[in-house]
C-alpha cells in the first residue's frame, strides 16, 4: 500500500489550472496529478489533507477550497473545505455521487428535497440529480463521483 504524502499548502483548487503556480506564491504549488494519482493502493490521511487544504488562500471559489485526491478511470474523489456560508451552485453529475460530511454542517438541496447533513452524514445521488451545497458552519466534505459509461462518454 502506498502512503500518499500531503501536498504543499499554497496552491490552486483542483481544476485544469490546479497545477499552475499561484500568482501570490509563484514557487509553491500542489504536486501535479501525474504524481498525486499514482499507485494501486493509496492511503490518505484525510485530517492532514484537510489541514493543508485549510491553509490555502480562499480565492474566488464561493467560500470553499477543494483538491482532487484521486482520479482513475471513471472515479474521482474530491476533498472540500468550506467556510461558513460557502457554497456550490446547482449542478449535476453524469454518474453516481456520494457526499460524506467529515465535519461541520451542510445543507444540500437534491431531488426537490433539502437535506440537513451534520458530520457523519452520507448522501447518495443517482446520475443526473441536480443538487447544490451550502455550509451552515465551517465544514469539510468528501465527494466521490463514479461516472456512468452507458452513453459511451467514458
Amino acid at each position: 500500500m502506498t502512503e500518499r504524502p500531503s501536498h504543499q499548502a499554497n496552491d490552486q483548487p483542483s481544476d485544469p489550472a490546479a497545477d499552475q503556480p499561484d500568482a501570490a506564491t509563484p514557487t509553491q504549488r500542489r504536486r501535479p496529478p501525474r504524481e498525486r494519482f499514482v499507485g494501486d493502493a493509496i492511503l490518505f490521511d484525510l485530517a492532514a489533507e484537510a489541514e493543508a487544504l485549510e491553509q490555502e488562500p480562499m480565492g474566488e471559489r464561493n467560500g470553499h477550497r477543494q483538491i482532487t485526491l484521486h482520479r482513475r478511470d471513471t472515479t474521482t474523489i474530491v476533498l472540500f473545505d468550506f467556510e461558513a456560508g460557502g457554497h456550490l451552485l446547482d449542478h449535476a453529475a453524469d454518474g453516481n455521487v456520494t457526499v460524506q460530511v467529515l465535519s461541520g454542517e451542510l445543507r444540500m438541496r437534491a431531488a426537490d428535497q433539502e437535506h440537513v447533513m451534520p458530520a457523519g452524514s452520507l448522501l447518495v445521488l443517482a446520475p443526473g440529480v441536480r443538487h447544490d451545497v451550502r455550509a451552515v458552519t465551517a465544514s469539510r466534505m468528501l465527494l466521490t463521483v463514479h461516472l456512468s459509461c452507458a452513453d459511451g462518454r467514458c
